[in-house]
């Protein structure tokens, strides 16, 4: 399985979200409104990537402890977005929980107490 079918099985096996394509990359949404991951497949520079929402302070500890894999998403960053690098070795537990706090921060307290 590829990168984003990776991302797109974790995204969408959270409750109430869908996908669909904004700005040219999949994005996914909760309940069809907010969006809390976006697939960035080189669309601003030379690297396979998502941008997801994050809580307060993750972006910042994340990009200082390991810029090779987390880096500030141009438009989004300066909202605490973190984005992921994909071309690199991924660690997919470390990504599940990444994007379940991207939902968390979404999504409203209804939908988190869903959550798998």
């Amino acid at each position: 399985m590829d990168a984003l079918e990776r991302l797109r099985a974790l995204c969408l096996a959270l409750p109430e979200v869908t996908e669909r394509p904004s700005h040219g990359e999949p994005t996914w949404f909760v309940r069809g409104k907010k969006t809390f991951v976006m697939f960035a497949d080189h669309h601003h520079d030379d690297r396979l990537a998502f941008w997801c929402a994050a809580p307060p302070g993750a972006q910042g500890e994340l990009v200082a402890e390991d810029p090779e894999r987390f880096f500030r998403p141009p438009y989004v960053g300066h909202r605490g977005w973190l984005g992921v690098y994909l071309d690199v070795e991924v660690d997919w537990a470390e990504v599940t929980e990444i994007v379940a706090d991207a939902y968390r921060q979404i999504a409203p307290k209804s939908l988190i107490a869903r959550m798998p």
